[in-house]
């Protein structure tokens, strides 16, 4: 029986954790990067560890044409995907008229629109066969407006707006989708996304491997969001959506401040 994932982002961090929470339950992969070195090294740990099948396309999945392109190569192979792991993406750190519209633009194409149409083009299939799981990573952001992130916490809140809206419409055909809203997670994106001298990078934050575990044994129940730590996810249910709006406005300005 066919459990293969196709995980985007998949040569650090979040991706590349749960390259190897798949591949230590026997699943095969189709890991997807820029980066191909790192790949094939993940490629030969993951196949030498668990005995199971990785196949490397190393291609940018930053626009709905790439993200195409990346589906289209899976075609080519023959492989049929049984989960999706919609993880890559990107955030960044500025005032909004400050950052350069062109980079923000980019963030909206990778973390939206790309995650869209591998969705879509890998949904059709999964809804052919009556079947599948698809993971969204999204984030705590999601339910927040982000002042110095306005951009990148928007994004997530369509991901994880877009993810419970798609499971109500699947479930009925086998499918279901289950958005990942992790906090600060300690990986490469605090410094790719200049967060470095803000109070959110100061937080204690989670390891990769602990988020990823709450997401995939999440998606393998059907949940419809999973938020990896109980007192974040009091926060976000049970906090945010009675404070008033401005105080929160403020509370996540002062947290992004350098």
């Amino acid at each position: 029986m066919s459990n293969t994932a196709l995980i985007t982002g998949a040569s650090s961090g979040i991706g590349a954790e749960f390259a190897r929470y798949h591949a230590q339950k026997g699943g095969d992969l189709v890991i997807v990067a820029r980066r191909h070195a790192p790949l094939e090294a993940l490629k030969a740990e993951l196949e030498a560890a668990h005995g199971v099948r990785v196949t490397v396309i190393a291609k940018d999945v930053g626009t709905p044409a790439q993200a195409t392109a990346v589906y289209d190569a899976v075609k080519a192979q023959g492989i049929q995907v049984d989960i999706l792991v919609n993880n890559a993406g990107f955030g960044g750190h500025g005032g909004f008229l400050d950052r350069d519209l062109a980079k923000d633009q980019a963030m909206i194409d990778l973390n939206i629109s790309a995650l869209v149409t591998l969705s879509h083009l890998v949904g059709t299939e999964m809804k052919t066969r009556k079947s599948g799981k698809m993971l969204q990573v999204s984030s705590t952001a999601s339910f927040l407006p982000g002042p110095y992130q306005a951009v990148y916490y928007a994004t997530k809140a369509f991901v994880t707006s877009f993810s419970q809206a798609i499971d109500q419409e699947l479930r009925k055909d086998g499918i279901t989708s289950t958005a990942l809203c992790p906090g600060l997670v300690h990986t490469e994106f605090v410094a790719s996304a200049d967060l470095a001298g803000t109070g959110l990078a100061k937080q204690k934050g989670a390891t990769a491997a602990s988020v990823v575990k709450c997401g995939y044994d999440a998606m393998m129940k059907g949940a419809l969001i999973a938020i990896n730590e109980p007192q974040l996810s009091f926060m976000m249910n049970w906090m945010i959506p009675f404070m008033p709006r401005r105080m929160v406005l403020k509370m996540i300005e002062k947290m992004q401040t350098k």
